[in-house]
């Protein structure tokens, strides 16, 4: 009897489907936890970068010290010796930014308060200590060596604010000229002259070149004052290094640092990865640069690749006679979201970029031939590629949710006297977003991550001008741009020092991640609100 009710038990478990209910929910469980430590790998790695860690001075068996950031901490595989791994810094000292030191040949550590950690515009950190301040352009108080170099140092930072305005306005100038220019090429060119000459010639251009010659000038100067004003500082060994205070980013004593303080400079150091330009081979400095080219390029995207898809997938579901014809598009619009996306770049190129934007140049900037203005890698055409890539999904994405939709809803609608166009715009539209959203946000996340195709249509390691700006028109849509995904190959596989590049590499995969999340979140909240609005009982 009760083998009988076991049998019985497990043909019901069975009949019922748990396993697969087990199974599934097995699967689901494994993806987010795949997800989850995903995540956590990329945001402990990422989001201890900018916190100031204390300096470790090693006083080593031989008898010299070095000083720097503990790294890490490792067993010797075949040695089974505990080593330390010591981010020494002073690139243009050692040559290198890591080194390993076995626990056995450090005889003392110390952590100096008047240890000082400089963040330079190049060669990386500088770990050490302050010795004397030399800048004759600032009254000083030698007596004490470390207020001399902050005043100093801040009357120069303070100073290069106008150094940065001088770099405003020659771009500024550089843009007038370059107008000017082009204006009198297509004047030259209409009146069949062929023989083209970059020297100033027009009123406009001389007066422009004028002026760019004069703040030209006036930076050199600025520049040539400021690059006198030194301060020398001490490795840990005594070797003296003599440092431009105008190549110091940034000053701070991590062991002297109050937790306060810590957190302060935390803040400040994300505010300028948000806001700040990079710098030191994209290793150093902030993303503001390839966060907009991102963001600006999935909008982009999206303005062509949205409106279009739904359209296609609307034709295809509700007014296209079903067909061997129709089935065919079905069939090669399926198999076009599974092309591998390199090769939608190699399209992107000859078609959008040698086609459609030569064709741009020839007809209406043939004055500027042979330097392309459209006939060029640029984020328009990017967008354009992207917008390809990502089309086949809203297709697929429309057609489901329309065809999701029970027949009698449309059937009910003609019968009130309503026209199949209003039908569709206001009743099966409405009910179909979420589903067509839904096909919107899995296109938005893989276009935010491509990178293939982008290498090919206009993407750069470092683009000084960004594709909107206060210059008519104000949208340069043939400018090249920067690119998060881009950015995180570039610093982690081409940059010549991989090992110090490794945190950024994480700190820019974090903020693309939570970037996608961000806005695919916007996307999601909208596409809830609608699915409440428009669902199926409501009708």
């Amino acid at each position: 009897m009760d083998n009988s009710n076991k049998q019985v038990v497990s043909s019901n478990f069975v009949g019922r489907g748990e396993p697969q209910v087990w199974a599934t929910g097995t699967a689901l469980s494994i993806i987010l936890l795949i997800a989850v430590v995903l995540i956590l790998v990329v945001a402990l790695n990422g989001l201890g970068y900018f916190w100031p860690s204390n300096l470790a001075q090693f006083n080593l068996a031989d008898g010299s010290s070095v000083i720097g950031e503990i790294h890490g901490e490792e067993v010797a595989k075949r040695s089974g010796t505990d080593r330390v791994q010591l981010k020494i810094g002073n690139r243009d000292l050692y040559g290198l930014d890591f080194r390993w030191f076995d626990r056995s040949d450090i005889e003392e550590t110390s952590f100096p308060e008047n240890a000082i950690a400089l963040e330079r515009i190049e060669y990386g950190n500088f770990y050490g200590f302050l010795k004397h301040t030399d800048a004759p352009g600032v009254e000083l108080d030698q007596d004490d060596t470390r207020d001399a170099f902050e005043l100093a140092w801040k009357d120069i930072k303070d100073q290069q604010e106008t150094l940065a305005a001088m770099d405003g306005e020659i771009r500024h100038i550089n843009y007038e000229l370059k107008r000017a220019r082009s204006k009198r090429h297509k004047r030259e060119y209409a009146e069949g002259i062929t023989t083209r000459t970059e020297n100033p010639q027009s009123p406009d251009e001389i007066d422009a070149k004028a002026r760019l010659d004069a703040v030209a000038s006036e930076k050199d100067e600025t520049v040539a004052r400021l690059a006198v004003n030194v301060a020398v500082f001490t490795d840990a060994a005594g070797t003296e290094k003599e440092i431009r205070l105008m190549d110091i980013e940034r000053v701070t004593r991590p062991n002297a640092m109050s937790i306060s303080e810590k957190v302060f400079h935390y803040l400040d150091k994300l505010v300028e990865l948000f806001l700040g330009e990079p710098r030191e081979s994209n290793t150093e400095g902030g993303l503001f640069p390839a966060i907009f080219g991102t963001v600006m390029l999935v909008f982009l995207m999206s303005l062509f690749s949205f409106p279009f898809g739904i359209i296609a997938g609307v034709y295809l579901r509700e007014y296209a006679k079903q067909g061997i014809l129709v089935r065919t598009v079905r069939i090669a619009v399926n198999n076009l979201a599974g092309v591998p996306s390199i090769v939608y770049g190699i399209f992107g190129l000859g078609f959008f970029i040698y086609g459609i934007g030569g064709a741009i140049d020839r007809v209406f900037f043939t004055e500027q031939l042979p330097t392309p203005t459209f006939g060029s890698g640029g984020i328009l055409w990017a967008s354009l590629t992207l917008g390809l890539l990502t089309v086949p999904v809203v297709i697929v994405a429309t057609e489901e949710a329309l065809g999701t939709i029970p027949q009698g809803i449309r059937e009910g609608s003609l019968s009130l006297g309503a026209t199949k166009f209003q039908t569709l715009v206001r009743v099966l539209l409405p009910m179909a977003s979420p589903g067509i959203l839904t096909g919107f946000i899995l296109a938005m996340a893989r276009a935010a991550g491509e990178v293939a195709p982008l290498m090919i249509t206009g993407v750069v390691k470092l683009a000084p001008s960004l594709p909107i700006d206060g210059q008519f028109p104000y949208i340069h849509a043939e400018r090249k741009f920067m690119h998060l995904g881009f950015h995180i190959y570039d610093v982690g596989f081409q940059s010549p020092n991989v090992e110090a590049a490794k945190p950024m590499v994480f700190v820019t995969a974090l903020l693309l991640v939570l970037l996608v999340l961000v806005m695919s979140s916007v996307a999601i909240f909208m596409r809830n609100r609608m699915k409440k609005r428009f669902s199926v009982s409501d009708f």
